[in-house]
């Protein structure tokens, strides 16, 4: 049988495994990326070390790369990075992958990945046109038509968290970090005190200012959406991120959100679902990823 590494690069962290030929993972773990204090250059040593590790105790028979950025999938480039990786902009995943290991390596974004593995196995499933979102420090999305990743004229097909709303851009007024430096402004707290668990039970347990943070996010989250299903018209979206843990909170309201902004024609026919693959989706789908690539050439 067939092994491959899969990697998933992150801000927070690197999530790494060992997959079969057939998608069943043979092993996982995840390293802190470091982002901030290593940059790029920091990030192609720790994965350069990883596949290292691998190879002394698996026979690879690929590298399959899950990234944050913007993505050049057939020179294997990240393009543009946001300033949560500096120096990761031009970095050749690819070029530096099979010049050292000799082995072939495919790139792709890490909502795009895990898109793909929503599609292969898990809530899109099946699908023909679906919109992946994922909500965290950010708000990244992937288009899949037929199964295949829709990446524009110049690869940043579904750059939504850039996208304007009144107030500010898609992902400065509705990701999961918002929420937290919200509910952290009311409370006197840190960010880093107020996380979803925190914000969640405090909204469950009837706290004024962590309802209306999470109405307001829902709120954001439904125009945003709103937005994209009137230019693509996808059968589902598949909402993913941290915060989705959350669904038995966030679903009916999330739905509510969705039909205040879409017209009843439109939404009727758009299903709302909650990504099924969580911490494996973007190595899941590098995998898909890197075997499509090898299965059409």
């Amino acid at each position: 049988m067939k092994e491959y590494i899969c990697v998933d690069i992150g801000g927070t962290s690197i999530k790494y495994g060992i997959i079969g030929e057939n998608a069943e993972f043979l092993e996982t773990a995840s390293v802190p990326t470091q982002a901030m204090e290593h940059g790029g250059p920091g990030i192609v040593r720790k994965v350069t070390q990883l596949i290292d590790e691998a190879r002394v105790r698996r026979t690879l028979s690929g590298i399959c790369i899950s990234t944050a950025g913007m993505v050049d999938c057939d020179k294997g480039t990240i393009t543009y990075a946001a300033p949560l990786i500096p120096d990761y902009t031009g970095t050749q995943w690819k070029k530096a992958l099979e010049e050292r290991f000799h082995l072939p390596c495919e790139v792709e974004n890490d909502v795009n990945c895990a898109g793909l593995a929503e599609y292969h196995a898990g809530a899109a499933r099946g699908s023909k046109i679906a919109v992946c979102l994922t909500v965290g420090t950010g708000i990244g999305g992937a288009i899949l038509i037929d199964g295949k990743i829709f990446h524009g004229f110049s690869g940043s097909g579904c750059e939504v968290g850039y996208m304007h709303l009144p107030g500010g851009a898609f992902q400065d007024l509705g990701a999961a970090s918002v929420l937290s430096r919200k509910v952290a402004s009311c409370k006197g707290l840190t960010p880093e005190e107020t996380d979803g668990k925190y914000i969640f039970d405090q909204a469950r347990a009837g706290d004024p200012d962590c309802i209306r943070a999470i109405d307001e996010m829902v709120d954001v989250l439904g125009m945003g959406i709103a937005n994209i299903c009137y230019v693509l018209n996808p059968e589902v979206v598949v909402l993913g991120g941290g915060i989705m843990v959350e669904r038995d909170y966030l679903a009916d309201r999330l739905r509510a959100g969705l039909d205040r902004w879409l017209l009843p024609s439109v939404a009727r026919h758009t299903r709302l679902a909650f990504a099924e693959n969580r911490n494996q989706a973007g190595m899941l789908g590098a995998f898909y990823h890197f075997q499509a690539r090898h299965t059409s050439s």
